[in-house]
């Protein structure tokens, strides 16, 4: 067993194989890690691709298409590895991008999940949205980033080379230990895909361990590569996914209070989105309101599981509205927030 799997979960996504795959091979130690694809039910050639041109590669092959979610927490069964590297199809990997990972969760075990500096595969020097240097939550469990808030994202000028603690990694790429995944029974299956690392990273500090970013590591990414940014069905996903984690990982003391907050500023996104031209994407959000309501009591059900820890013991918590110092007090940069 290698103490490593950088693991690719593929659904329809020769064109990034082609591209990308080739690159991880070749910046990837053997000796290290093995590569292993989890095919989420393809209908393109992707698994012949595979076959033809990385016969060595271990394949999984799912019977249909799980989303993110489920597609990982399946695929992973057949995986045997100390560390699971989760690793996007549109990532391209750098010289050296895996050793410095791997040191920071040899060197402490209080450690769960790390990940690399987030780069744009486009515009290589600005971070990259899904997760730049790190990712916080604020008060009202919107997501943002070390380089990213909202839609603006910075240039990376070193600013941010330090390994410091954060709430979550995207799962664009995200290395777990592999105990601690599968004790938490990995990712929410109901999530689908989208945010479901950020429910797991929280449960995992309500489980007592850190999350942290290693600067040393850089990877570029494409992004969007499977749902375009401006999709229904993301901006769907994005809601409920949301309104999920609140329900699932916020304490009882604040949930509603963050619930009635978030009501409020979500009609706001649905009249801005509207006022756009879009109608069917700020549909999306009162689609995602229905089924978050549909399924409150089943999400509440895991608090059984992993009790939610009070949030002043989770110091990489933003105690404040990341859309008020964004939108109003002009906070366009993560260095000049205020934790």
């Amino acid at each position: 067993m290698k103490k490593v799997a950088v693991v690719i979960l593929n659904w329809n996504g020769k064109k990034f194989l082609e591209q990308f795959l080739q690159c991880l091979v070749d910046n990837t130690p053997s000796a290290l890690a093995d590569i292993v694809i989890i095919d989420n039910a393809s209908t393109d050639d992707s698994l012949e691709y595979l076959k033809s041109n990385f016969p060595d590669i271990k394949t999984v092959v799912l019977d249909k298409n799980y989303g993110f979610a489920g597609g990982y927490n399946r695929g992973l069964k057949e995986v045997e590895a100390e560390y699971y590297l989760l690793l996007n199809s549109d990532i391209e990997v750098t010289e050296g991008w895996l050793e410095p990972l791997v040191e920071m969760l040899d060197n402490d075990k209080s450690i769960a999940v790390c990940g690399p500096k987030l780069l744009s595969y486009y515009e290589k020097d600005k971070f990259e949205y899904a997760g730049a240097a790190g990712g916080f939550i604020d008060r009202y469990a919107y997501p943002f980033c070390r380089g990213r808030i909202f839609d603006t994202c910075e240039t990376d000028s070193g600013q941010y080379d330090t390994n410091i603690e954060c709430f979550w990694i995207s799962g664009a790429a995200f290395m777990v230990r592999a105990e601690i995944f599968n004790m938490l029974n990995g990712f929410d299956d109901e999530f689908f895909a989208h945010q479901e690392e950020i429910d797991l990273c929280w449960r995992i500090q309500n489980s007592g361990y850190k999350i942290v970013i290693q600067t040393k590591s850089t990877v570029y990414h494409v992004g969007a590569g499977t749902l375009p940014k401006s999709s229904p069905f993301k901006t769907y996903l994005n809601f409920r996914n949301n309104l999920y984690i609140i329900e699932k990982n916020i304490p009882k003391y604040k949930r509603n209070k963050v619930k009635f907050v978030r009501l409020f500023l979500d009609q706001v996104a649905f009249f801005k989105i509207l006022l756009q031209g879009k109608p069917v994407e700020a549909f999306s959000i009162c689609k995602a309101y229905f089924h978050f309501w549909k399924n409150a009591k089943k999400m509440s059900k895991h608090r059984k599981i992993v009790k939610p820890k009070a949030l002043k013991y989770i110091k990489t918590y933003y105690n404040r509205s990341i859309a008020f110092d964004y939108y109003l007090k002009r906070i366009k940069s993560f260095d000049k927030l205020k934790f």
